[in-house]
């Protein structure tokens, strides 16, 4: 069968990129032929969206100025830190709410408070999280963040969002930093700027979070250090101390544009019949509660002016 070939994924991912501009349609085709036919190289499409990117989102860097990044992520420490906080907060008490396990409830919080399934990824082993519970976070967060990524542009031009609000706003309440990217590039160049370093921000919070939890769970593992992140900034510095060559850094930042194209194909090709029914009713509607609070509460902060990056 022809979804059995790695060639068939690849070539559709390749054939998208170089076709597609937008990221949301690409996303849209592979969870189509996913839910309709199948994923049998489910494994290998996973490992393809992770490393490809994490390699977008480092050609992305070419696209900006070091010395943005910084002043964004340094003014945008205290939002994030709330943001995690509350969303980690209301996420308990919903669990409790809706009686959702203990262990699916917690990967849903970190997913939907940090970075979608690179924080489920990592606090998995620091609670000892079995692979079903894994799973079933992983599913539901997976949906909500396409969903997200197809509705967020539409509704950031409804309600006559800046550029910097929209960023703000996809940063803090989508959850994959995938779909981040996504959402903010269907926006607009500086929404792009700014929802990426603030969600790149938010996911070095994997790191404590998942040592608390390893601690509170009296747990060895060790979170994996989300190293890609360094090559963002590095490629940004590289941009920043080289501006003679901004043609061909701006090159390699549109590289990184169209290869979310693939990226979110591969994404959407993750998303199969087995996972939906895994899906519990309770950790569906805590997740989708969730999301919604989270999602309402960042928009009203960011439309009563509270959120200033001092840009």
């Amino acid at each position: 069968m022809v979804l059995q070939s790695p060639f068939f994924w690849i070539a559709t991912g390749l054939i998208l990129t170089f076709t597609f501009n937008s990221p949301a349609l690409a996303l849209c085709v592979g969870s189509i032929i996913a839910l309709i036919w199948g994923n049998p190289l489910k494994n290998i499409t996973g490992k393809l969206s992770k490393y490809l990117l994490q390699l977008a989102v480092i050609l992305l860097g070419f696209g900006l100025q070091l010395n943005v990044i910084l002043k964004v992520g340094y003014t945008s420490l205290g939002i994030t830190f709330f943001s995690i906080s509350t969303t980690m907060l209301l996420g308990w008490l919903l669990g409790k709410l809706y009686k959702v396990e203990h262990n699916v409830s917690l990967l849903i919080n970190s997913g939907t408070a940090i970075c979608g399934g690179s924080a489920i990824a990592a606090m998995s082993p620091a609670i000892g999280a079995s692979q079903a519970q894994t799973a079933v976070a992983m599913a539901v967060v997976f949906l909500l963040n396409g969903i997200a990524l197809l509705i967020f542009p539409y509704a950031g031009h409804f309600m006559e969002l800046s550029q910097t609000d929209f960023g703000i706003w996809a940063a803090l309440a989508i959850h994959d930093t995938s779909s981040v990217v996504g959402a903010s590039a269907i926006y607009g160049t500086e929404a792009l700027v700014i929802g990426t370093t603030v969600k790149l921000t938010r996911a070095l919070w994997i790191l404590p979070l998942s040592f608390l939890g390893a601690k509170l769970n009296k747990n060895q593992s060790k979170a994996t250090i989300p190293w890609f992140l360094f090559g963002f900034l590095l490629t940004a510095l590289i941009r920043s101390l080289m501006p003679e060559a901004d043609g061909c850094w701006n090159m390699l930042a549109l590289g990184g544009k169209k290869l979310m194209v693939g990226t979110l194909f591969f994404v959407g090709a993750g998303l199969t019949k087995e996972d939906l029914k895994k899906i519990g009713k309770g950790a569906l509607l805590k997740a989708v509660t969730l999301w919604v609070l989270v999602s309402l509460l960042s928009l009203t902060v960011i439309k009563l002016g509270f959120i200033h990056l001092g840009l």
